[in-house]
């Protein structure tokens, strides 16, 4: 099965390349709201908005599936887990969906602010060092969890529901906030930022948080417990990942830079200088961290040494969207999309032209899905870089997983 994986992430990586008119649907959606969260899971695009909806739509064919009705507010985070959707919203709640329905099945209340990120952290094997000092391997967390920050200056851990388990919707009153205590899935609050959480990542037993109170800070997410509080930043931190493999995060922020730090011993590694304004977004893989930046550039780094491989420059305007792999990065500013080679930094071809803005890109696989606005339009773009009877890679890897 892997042997097959690899082959077809090969065959996809030629197409993506070298097939110069792949399959192409466009449809409207969400009227002319802002498409604030994009994802393509198992054969569903998963779009938010500030209109309060969230939409599941065929990416075959572009049809409606599910229209999600229920936040009272803008939808600013989003993740998935198989048949289970969880939403973050200005109405300062968190919805659990159930992707097979579209029935909303949980309201978790308890933050008194926008949720402005969250992530399902999924069980994976990690180290764990015992009394003593004995390094051993264990399953961590036991059961996926959720973790949500917010503009409240907090973050929050819960467990996320079981299909089938207990049905929990707690919503308040206009007068007080619910208390999550009273929540069975609420399991910490973890507080220490001075100002609003805009961004985290986690796995395994590490949260990651930035925050505009110019701090990154590092959390065990089992016992709460905070590891690091990384300082060095002048400005807001807006984007954070984690390299478990090389125990480091790499944070961006508001001051321009892109700072690496070591989470063994709370260290600044490297900071990353080149952009010359907002570093609004961070990818990695395992070959490459990836910078984006309003000052319409986007950076390729090592993320072993922190130098500086390439920079792609051809962007007119502030990049709002990103994501790259091990060969390719897409990336959406004013006006259009675009493909490059990661590898030599070069363009490979423009996806989107012509248009007054993309808010969202992500790709799969053999899928590519980009929102953007039309001449005050919202619409979605797919293309289809693969053939009629190739498997998905993601199928193919959870399958291979159960």
């Amino acid at each position: 099965m892997l042997e097959e994986t690899l082959k077809s992430c090969r065959l996809t990586q030629s197409r993506w390349f070298e097939n110069e008119n792949p399959k192409h649907i466009s449809f409207p959606a969400h009227g002319s709201s802002i498409v604030t969260c994009l994802l393509f899971s198992y054969g569903r695009i998963i779009s938010a908005s500030d209109d309060h909806s969230i939409h599941i739509y065929s990416p075959t064919t572009g049809e409606l599936l599910h229209a999600l009705k229920g936040h009272e507010g803008g939808i600013w985070a989003l993740a998935v887990h198989k048949d289970t959707l969880v939403s973050g919203s200005t109405d300062r709640t968190l919805r659990i969906w159930d992707l097979s329905t579209g029935n909303c099945t949980h309201v978790f209340g308890g933050h008194t602010s926008t949720v402005r990120c969250l992530a399902i952290v999924k069980p994976e094997i990690v180290e764990v060092v015992k009394e003593g000092g004995e390094i051993v391997k264990e399953r961590w967390p036991k059961r996926p969890l959720i973790v949500t920050g917010s503009r409240d200056h907090s973050l929050r851990v819960w467990q996320l529901p079981k299909p089938g388990e207990q049905e929990y919707k707690c919503f308040g009153t206009e007068e007080e906030d619910p208390d999550p205590k009273e929540n069975p899935y609420h399991c910490l609050c973890l507080s220490g930022h001075d100002d609003a959480v805009r961004t985290l990542v986690a796995r395994g037993k590490t949260l990651v948080s930035g925050s505009y109170d110019c701090s990154v800070r590092v959390w065990d997410i089992i016992s709460g417990e905070q590891k690091w509080t990384l300082s060095g930043h002048t400005d807001k931190v807006y984007s954070v990942v984690l390299d478990v493999n090389r125990k480091q995060a790499c944070s961006g922020s508001m001051d321009g830079m892109v700072r690496v730090w070591n989470l063994v011993n709370g260290q600044c590694q490297h900071t990353l200088k080149g952009h010359v304004s907002l570093v609004g977004l961070l990818g990695l893989s395992p070959s490459y961290l990836v910078s984006a930046a309003a000052d319409s550039t986007l950076r390729i780094w090592d993320p072993d040494s922190g130098e500086s491989r390439h920079t792609l420059a051809a962007h007119t305007g502030a990049i709002t969207c990103f994501q790259h792999d091990e060969f390719k990065v897409l990336s959406g500013s004013d006006g259009n999309l675009k493909m490059w080679n990661i590898r030599d930094g070069s363009v490979v071809r423009d996806l989107l032209t012509g248009i007054t803005g993309v808010w969202q890109v992500v790709f799969e696989g053999r899928w590519c899905v980009a929102a953007s606005n039309k001449i005050g339009v919202t619409s979605l773009d797919v293309w289809d870089f693969g053939i009629a009877d190739e498997v998905d890679v993601e199928e193919e890897v959870d399958i291979n997983m159960e």
